[in-house]
């Protein structure tokens, strides 16, 4: 366990005694914040900027600054592994990220390369400078994307409503997809050993469209290679499953490996506390549109989740998915004096 000053969120993680519950929020380090937006209009490409360590570090570090979270996540995007091992991707402006050359049969498959660890470097450079400037402060949060949600967008070739193209394979070609699923675990597996070879202390999996499978369908081919990584970890530390969508599948997950589960909106607290117990911990879960409400509506809704741990460990506050764009600094403020009371 590192020494840090601030502890309380890898001690709820492991479900060791803390003094309040602690609290960070999926990307927030982001377009809600003004100073993110200005240092964003220096480099408007957002993989160019991505790819600048000096730029991800401060990205990751300014809500610190401004707010009392505590945890930070580096500043990077799922989308680093597929671009590594050969996909061309750029991501428009209210379209999201495309690629180029979908990745939709076995030639396109075998033509993704492994040995890519190299061209991560810059993610491994920001986890080493924001943890200088961190100082031991707050612990480090790294992450990649679930090899399920990733071969989403490689496979679809955008973001989709239905999944058709993934599913069509996964149903007419499973063997594809799996050598796909396999060819992004072997990766992912490298990728979040040199981010804690770096300074990361903790990983989380972000699995955004694990909910579109059925759950005998998610155990197979997304919950599967997520254990494959956990497993697949030089050295023990806190992990965290994020599957949105997944309510059907917490006993699965609880029994995953993992240290700690994400949890979205759609799935009240008390009643997931009920069915996993203290197998694992939980984060989550507001809806992040309430940040869209009213610091007093921000105060209510906040309040009605602590209360179902009464600042006990084992629970994270966080959302049940990102921080939206439009969301108020106001409310943020209001939040994070409701959390630290």
């Amino acid at each position: 366990m590192p020494d840090l000053l601030n502890m309380r969120f890898i001690k709820a993680l492991l479900r060791e005694p803390i003094d309040r519950t602690p609290i960070w929020l999926m990307r927030q380090a982001g377009r809600y914040l003004p100073e993110y937006r200005k240092l964003r209009a220096k480099t408007p490409d957002f993989f160019t900027f991505c790819q600048t360590p000096e730029l991800a570090c401060e990205a990751t570090l300014q809500p610190i600054a401004r707010f009392p979270l505590d945890a930070a996540i580096i500043f990077s995007d799922i989308l680093t592994v597929p671009l590594a091992m050969g996909c061309d991707i750029t991501l428009l402006e209210n379209q999201g990220p495309i690629i180029l050359n979908p990745i939709q049969s076995e030639k396109a498959i075998d033509r993704l390369k492994t040995n890519v660890i190299e061209k991560m470097e810059y993610v491994f450079s920001a986890i080493k400078l924001t943890q200088k400037e961190l100082n031991q402060q707050l612990p480090l949060i790294g992450f990649a994307g679930s090899p399920w949600t990733v071969a989403t967008y490689m496979v679809e070739g955008k973001s989709s409503k239905t999944f058709e193209i993934i599913k069509k394979m996964l149903f007419s070609a499973p063997h594809l997809l799996h050598r796909l699923l396999e060819k992004l675990t072997t990766v992912t597996i490298d990728y979040v050993n040199r981010q804690v070879a770096a300074g990361a202390d903790v990983i989380m999996l972000f699995d955004s469209w694990g909910g579109v499978l059925s759950p005998q369908d998610y155990k197979i081919f997304s919950l599967n290679y997520m254990q494959k990584i956990i497993s697949g970890l030089n050295k023990k530390i806190p992990t965290i499953i994020f599957s949105k969508g997944c309510c059907a599948s917490l006993e699965a997950i609880a029994h995953s490996g993992c240290d700690a589960m994400g949890l979205d909106w759609s799935i009240d607290l008390e009643h997931a506390k009920e069915r996993v117990g203290h197998k694992v911990a939980l984060q989550g879960n507001l809806d992040p549109c309430v940040l869209l409400s009213t610091p007093e509506i921000v105060r209510k809704k906040a309040k009605e989740l602590l209360a179902v741990y009464q600042n006990q460990t084992g629970y994270i506050f966080n959302l049940g998915h990102g921080i939206s764009k439009d969301t108020p600094v106001e409310n943020v403020v209001a939040l994070m004096e409701t959390i630290a009371g």
